[in-house]
């Protein structure tokens, strides 16, 4: 089973990064997918990955919330990143209306440039889109004939959502979200509707620690072994076996990252 998202340059795994990722080798996590949110992020997500070579991957660019850092210099920086063999991804890049901590016209800003940046390289993008789902839909869709592949992490959205994701042809990551008995039950009917080769897990780790996890840790704090929970909880409401679907799944992950 692959993680595709874990954010192990959080300030949270700072004291214990190589026992978290320890624990997750022990628990059965065959790979991790490290995600880069701003230029700062990026460089020490490829670090990061080069400290765990071939079990840690990585991403390079500027998250919705950072698009006000944006400018040619970004661009260049995330370009020479973008060569590093550790890393395999652009991204996390999008929308977030929710908070708009970077303004919309940012936002779309930077989402275009790491589009273009991303189909000059040939590389997949990791995207991220919260409460901006039309024009995430007009500014991605141009693009996607000129890239090799694109997957949105994370995903919460609605029926209606996931059908215009799917056919768009991207892959969908489900994380913890959906073990929420408060919030997840829509995006839990849903899983049946993901086809099995376009399905991703990941636990977005240290965030959103699955609330049906038994026995919670006391930190609160979710890690990447806590994958096989994910798993198996999914596998459950897909009606699938779960050795079978984290293999799947890990099977997705390195087809379109190009892993070796």
């Amino acid at each position: 089973m692959f993680d595709i998202g874990v954010n192990l340059t959080s300030s949270q795994f700072a004291k214990d990064g190589a026992q978290v990722v320890d624990r997750a080798r022990q628990a059965g996590v065959t790979g991790m997918l490290i995600t880069g949110t701003c230029v700062q992020e990026s460089l020490a997500a490829s670090a990061l990955a080069q400290d765990y070579r071939d079990y840690c991957w990585s991403t390079a660019g500027v998250h919705p919330h950072h698009a006000s850092e944006w400018n040619t210099q970004t661009a260049e920086q995330l370009r020479a990143l973008a060569g590093r063999p550790e890393v395999v991804a652009i991204g996390e890049c999008g929308l977030d209306f929710n908070r708009n901590f970077s303004t919309p016209d940012q936002q779309e800003a930077a989402f275009s440039a790491q589009l273009a940046l991303a189909a000059d390289l040939q590389m997949p993008v990791f995207l991220h889109c919260r409460e901006a789902h039309s024009r995430f839909v007009a500014l991605l869709s141009p693009w996607l004939d000129k890239l090799p592949a694109a997957v949105v992490h994370c995903f919460t959205g609605t029926a209606e959502e996931l059908t215009d994701c799917l056919s768009l042809g991207l892959s969908v990551g489900i994380t913890g979200w959906v073990c929420d008995e408060r919030r997840g039950l829509a995006l839990r009917a849903l899983l049946p509707q993901i086809p099995a080769d376009r399905l991703l897990l990941e636990t977005d780790a240290p965030y959103l620690l699955p609330r049906d996890l038994q026995p919670k840790p006391a930190s609160r704090r979710n890690e990447p072994g806590f994958l096989p929970h994910l798993v198996r909880q999914v596998a459950a409401w897909r009606q699938e076996d779960p050795q079978w679907l984290g293999q799947i799944t890990d099977q997705n992950a390195r087809r379109i990252f190009q892993l070796t």
